[in-house]
């Protein structure tokens, strides 16, 4: 069982920056993709960012061209960079892992929160 967990959350203002790492517990070497989720009050989880194994890139519409996804298999590490923050990307951010290629994630974190003030 690979535990996930989440670091990098915080208060900053818009137009700025955070650095979102997924530390896990084995290695992620093997999983076919990782994925960035993320879920505002009274809304929907959404999915944010995704990289498969082969590094090939998702970005939701919402953060296309300021987020940016990345994985650094020696350190089993997950990292989502995010820049020109909005107060919209206000949310509770987790990430999650598969072992297949499909909708469903096997591990999640239990997330960090990201707040962005006006």
């Amino acid at each position: 069982q690979v535990q996930l967990v989440e670091s990098g959350g915080g208060l900053v203002q818009a137009g700025g920056s955070l650095r979102l790492s997924c530390a896990a517990s084995g290695s992620i070497f093997s999983f076919n993709a990782m994925a960035w989720y993320r879920q505002a009050p009274g809304k929907e989880r959404e999915l944010v960012a995704r990289i498969s194994s082969r590094e090939i890139t998702y970005y939701a519409d919402s953060v296309k061209g300021r987020f940016t996804i990345s994985r650094d298999n020696a350190k089993n590490t997950l990292y989502l960079q995010m820049n020109s923050l909005k107060p919209d990307d206000t949310a509770m951010y987790s990430c999650a892992a598969r072992r297949y290629f499909g909708p469903i994630y096997d591990y999640w974190g239990q997330g960090t929160q990201v707040t962005v003030s006006s």
